[in-house]
C-alpha cells in the first residue's frame, strides 16, 4: 500500500452496503410511490443512490420482514420485456402512514452528508 491509495480511497469510496433497517425503509420508499419487484429494487438503488447497494439476502430478508408484518403484498405478474412472471410488492392499505414515515427515514439518511 501506498500513501496515495489511502487518499484515493476517500476520493472514491468503495459503496455502502444497506443493512436490513435501511432496507426496510428503501423498500417502501420505492413502493409508496409505486409497485415493484425484487430485481428492481435492487436495479433502481444503483441508478438513483449509486453510493449505496443492496445484496438479494438483505433485500428479501427485508421483504420477508415486511410480509410478515402484513405491511406488503405481493403477487405474481407477468412483466413485459421479461421471461417469467415477477414476484410484484405493493404496501398494504393500512399499513399508507406508518410506510410514509419510514420512507422519509430513508429519505433524511440519503440526503445527510456521510458521517453525520
Amino acid at each position: 500500500m501506498k500513501l496515495e491509495h489511502i487518499y484515493e480511497f476517500f476520493r472514491n469510496r468503495p459503496p455502502t452496503y444497506l443493512g436490513q433497517e435501511l432496507a426496510v425503509c428503501y423498500v417502501l420508499s420505492v413502493l409508496s410511490e409505486k409497485e415493484s419487484y425484487g430485481t428492481e429494487l435492487i436495479s433502481l438503488l444503483e441508478t438513483e443512490y449509486p453510493r449505496y447497494r443492496l445484496s438479494d439476502t438483505v433485500l428479501y430478508s427485508a421483504i420477508k420482514f415486511l410480509e410478515d408484518e402484513k405491511a406488503i403484498t405481493g403477487y405474481w405478474k407477468k412483466v413485459q420485456g421479461r421471461g417469467r412472471p415477477r414476484r410484484m410488492y405493493q404496501i398494504s392499505p393500512q399499513w399508507q402512514t406508518q410506510a410514509q414515515e419510514l420512507a422519509s427515514l430513508w429519505q433524511e439518511y440519503t440526503s445527510s452528508p456521510p458521517g453525520s
